[in-house]
């Protein structure tokens, strides 16, 4: 059961559903208002844009569904993902990691091997 824990908090799967999920919404939110843009062309024989008017409406209904479903994906996904992700995997103390600190070291004691 470790490893799964470890397999959904570390990796990137949980920001990579959301990029999918939040992307395919926003989708819907520039095809309508392509199809509401277009709709408001003069229609003519030639028109290879040949599309039923579409009403402001239906970009704005889209515009709303995109904030709502990114509301709920924040506040029911987002927000739990990132408190469990800090509960299990607790972000390193700031300041310099070890590796660093000891490179510095042996930076100055050569330094002062040379002088």
């Amino acid at each position: 059961m470790s490893g799964f824990k470890n397999f959904i908090l570390r990796g990137n799967l949980v920001d990579l559903a959301v990029a999918v999920i939040i992307g395919t919404a926003f989708g819907a939110v520039v095809t309508k208002f392509t199809e509401w843009l277009t709709g408001l062309m003069p229609a003519s024989a030639e028109n290879i844009f040949s599309t039923k008017e579409q009403s402001f409406g239906a970009f704005l209904n889209a515009t709303i569904s995109f904030l709502i479903l990114a509301a709920v994906v924040y506040f029911f996904v987002v927000i739990p993902y990132t408190k469990a992700k800090e509960r299990y995997f607790p972000s390193p103390e700031p300041g310099t990691p070890a590796d660093i600190q000891l490179l510095s070291e042996i930076r100055d004691l050569l330094a002062a091997q040379k002088s």
